[in-house]
């Protein structure tokens, strides 16, 4: 792995955000090599340390409200929106929310998914920061940032855990703030 910006914490710290990852081979089918989040989500160190480098990066980008993916996008986006003073919006997949809700569709490489986000929850004009745990092939982000400015609001950037760079997720983001706190050369094993 590779450090990108972890915000101004000290190279330790980075190195144990980066250690508390933990790779799980063949899931969830064989030839994938799995990002396990769950051990730096069950340590009060790392976790407050993700939560700082996303904080920062929220108060560059000037955000009035924080949304995140389901699910990890949950539990990283809403201790952020916390640690601001802000609101959380929780971009859900479809059929989670009561009606009336907005919807966006978008293509996987195995089908097609949908998020949607409960209507009249974001304020017309809100910047709106993004966040989820990994940023792969970008699907799942560009839909995120669709829906919001359907909904209204302005995307002031996408922030992520890790970016798998060998997905170029990132192409598909194109003119878009983004930032990622680690990324993963999963072409060399890293």
């Amino acid at each position: 792995m590779t450090d990108v910006a972890l915000s101004g914490l000290l190279p330790e710290r980075a190195t144990r955000i980066r250690d508390l990852i933990a790779d799980v081979p063949d899931f969830p089918s064989p030839g994938i090599l799995f990002k396990d989040i769950t051990p730096l989500l069950a340590d009060a160190e790392g976790l407050a340390d993700v939560v700082e480098a996303f904080t920062r990066l929220a108060l560059a980008d000037g955000v009035d409200v924080v949304a995140g993916m389901e699910a990890r996008g949950f539990l990283l986006g809403a201790p952020v929106a916390h640690a601001l003073g802000l609101g959380f919006l929780p971009l859900r997949k479809a059929g989670k929310l009561p009606p009336p809700t907005e919807t966006v569709s978008y293509d996987l490489e195995y089908g097609s998914a949908s998020i949607e986000l409960r209507s009249g929850t974001l304020t017309p004009g809100a910047r709106v920061l993004i966040i989820d745990d990994v940023l792969a092939t970008g699907g799942t982000a560009a839909a995120a940032a669709e829906l919001i400015e359907q909904c209204g609001g302005v995307v002031s950037g996408l922030v992520f855990l890790l970016e798998l760079e060998a997905l170029h997720g990132r192409d598909r983001l194109q003119g878009r703030n983004v930032d990622t706190l680690l990324r993963v050369d999963t072409t060399s094993g890293e």
